[in-house]
């Protein structure tokens, strides 16, 4: 097997387990566990993957969100759960932010149900879904490029939503301790907080499984959110501790 083939395969690995163990990778591939080494090392200099002791995994640690075509093939049903729920807090006429990230546009691909919309994002994978779409205006916000993250960041992305408002923002996180939200991302913190403080009210979207983990930057308390969105319960621990600070889970398709 060529190694650019070998590399990729490590990544198919990667997306269906979350975490490779480095011998039964060099057994897999029947190659030495140097070599294994060396593919991994490339992959993580592309911020693809992050080494640990023993193999490799694409969760999310401190400093390390995994790269976004890869979030993109995870937890399907999940982020569609969530983008429904999100969805019935649109109402025709109003005006959206929507941040970056592989749960962002499965939500930003569902607008055109709710047109006329006017849509202001940084996430490319949105803009390439609604460049086209009639009844969306679409303000594509820009920036800095990032390929890892699929969106635009910096000075300009900031400064342009400071002179922007909306009715709601929506926003996602990989992950959550106690009472606040995280991200390992300054660049990414930063518009992020932009759009919240640009919009009238606020919709924190995170995966079930992101509760209980800690990033490098604070991204704001869960209080500062009108309505917090999850995909299922978390651990019975992490929702008392919410129900006790009086932080309110919408879970995605309870209507009780």
């Amino acid at each position: 097997m060529k190694r650019e083939d070998r590399k990729q395969a490590i990544m198919d690995l990667l997306v269906e387990q979350h975490a490779v163990d480095l011998d039964d990778l060099a057994e897999r591939f029947a190659v030495s566990k140097m070599t294994i080494h060396r593919d991994l090392d490339d992959l993580e200099s592309e911020g693809l993957l992050r080494k640990m002791r023993g193999g490799a995994t694409i969760e999310s640690g401190t400093q390390f969100e995994s790269d976004f075509r890869f979030r993109a093939r995870q937890e399907g049903n999940a982020k569609a759960r969530m983008a429904r729920a999100a969805l019935e807090m649109v109402e025709p006429g109003m005006t959206l932010m929507v941040n970056d990230g592989s749960m962002a546009a499965v939500l930003g691909a569902m607008l055109p149900q709710k047109r006329p919309l006017t849509v202001i994002t940084n996430n490319a994978a949105i803009i390439d879904a609604l460049r086209a779409e009639h009844g969306i205006t679409l303000i594509a916000l820009g920036g800095i490029y990032s390929y890892k993250f699929n969106g635009f960041f910096g000075v300009v992305t900031e400064e342009t939503l400071a002179r922007l408002r909306a009715d709601v923002a929506f926003i996602s996180t990989p992950a959550v301790q106690g009472t606040r939200a995280f991200h390992m991302d300054d660049n990414v913190v930063r518009t992020k907080r932009a759009m919240i403080a640009s919009a009238a009210k606020t919709c924190l979207l995170v995966n079930h499984q992101r509760f209980g983990r800690q990033a490098l930057h604070v991204l704001a308390e869960l209080s500062d959110f009108d309505i917090i969105i999850t995909d299922a319960p978390p651990e019975p621990e992490t929702r008392a501790a919410l129900d006790r600070a009086g932080i309110a889970l919408r879970i995605a398709g309870d209507h009780a």
